[in-house]
């Protein structure tokens, strides 16, 4: 990613009706989506991602057809995948979708894979919650074979074998373009990075920071074991939705109400949100909340810790409802914190 710290701004397109303008229907809200991609681009964040969500919570179903569409509205931030879930897709679909992707925004994919957590989607393509991983480090093989080789030949357990295949168009971007892994839960997943000695993004959601930077550390012991220069390998990092106020107390008052409604909700349970104050999520977690300099100082002892190269920031509205307040939020993290954090890490 270079020598500074890039910015990355990502969204799953909830389709909570709370964090939608009232009237606001689906075609509106892809229509914002693209909007956000092309203001993110006009004020200088280097990459805008889409999350792959199959959920009717959620309107992010497909991608690469979404950021092809933001491919031809910009033209030069990096277009990412957070994250497409390769466990439960065909990787020769993958392949194809996402080199055209390539050739469509002349070169500034970056896929982000990963497991998936999302119930209803299981169910939907009839997978078992227990194959998720195998199929995963399945596709992935596949994938990474079919973007660096012609006539491949390969059999599995969870495709049809193929035979002297040859997916086109190829990847735009020579060598084929890297992939990059989410990582949230489990070492299978900083394994796999490893093994192939691709870059890592830490979800850094809802658990402390201190699960993820175990995660971290692992991915880097094992990728020296593979034989791969840390030092050498990208390394993103999630963090929340900023919450800014000049006086702290204020951009505390305005998140609190937000907080406690969340953690008393069944999916803090099953995300494993272990905190009971807000003040608590501020210290242990990803929140980003207070004033420029106190968000300025989290980032930057964050950055301490894990050594990324990216920090990827939220468009969901974890704390408010409506887009608008976001967005606010938003524009004052990158006018007040995103410089101050380029100086610092140059």
């Amino acid at each position: 990613m270079g020598a500074v710290v890039k910015f990355l701004a990502s969204t799953l397109l909830s389709n909570d009706p709370a964090l939608s303008l009232p009237g606001e229907s689906e075609h509106d809200r892809l229509r914002a989506t693209v909007d956000l991609a092309v203001w993110a681009e006009r004020v200088g964040y280097d990459g805008f991602g889409v999350g792959e969500r199959h959920n009717p919570a959620f309107l992010s179903p497909s991608p690469a057809v979404l950021l092809s569409h933001i491919a031809a509205r910009t033209s030069t931030i990096r277009l990412f995948t957070t994250v497409a879930v390769l466990s439960l897709n065909d990787p020769v679909r993958v392949a194809e979708d996402y080199a055209m992707l390539d050739h469509l925004s002349d070169g500034r994919l970056e896929l982000i894979i990963g497991k998936g957590n999302d119930a209803p989607s299981l169910k939907l393509f009839g997978a078992r919650e227990e194959e998720q991983w195998d199929r995963l480090a399945e596709a992935y093989e596949l994938l990474r074979r079919l973007w660096r080789e012609e006539r491949v030949t390969w059999s599995g357990r969870f495709r049809p074998p193929l035979d002297e295949v040859t997916t086109r168009p190829r990847p735009f971007q020579r060598p084929a373009p890297r992939v990059w892994h989410g990582s949230a839960s489990s070492r299978r997943s900083t394994e796999l990075a490893a093994a192939f000695g691709d870059p890592l993004y830490s979800a850094n959601g809802f658990k402390p920071a201190a699960h993820y930077l175990e995660l971290v550390r692992h991915y880097r012991e094992r990728l020296a074991h593979h034989g791969h220069d840390p030092a050498a390998i990208p390394l993103g990092l999630g963090a929340h939705s900023p919450v800014i106020a000049t006086r702290s107390q204020d951009a505390y008052e305005l998140a609190r109400p937000a907080f406690e409604r969340f953690r008393r909700q069944p999916v803090a349970a099953s995300n494993g949100f272990p905190y009971d104050s807000l003040e608590d999520f501020v210290a242990r977690g990803s929140a980003l909340i207070g004033s420029p300099a106190q968000i300025t100082d989290k980032l930057l002892a964050l950055h301490a810790d894990f050594g990324n190269d990216l920090f990827g920031v939220g468009f969901e509205g974890f704390f408010f409802t409506d887009a608008a307040t976001t967005r606010g939020h938003l524009e004052r993290f990158f006018a007040e914190v995103v410089p101050v954090i380029r100086a610092e890490l140059r």
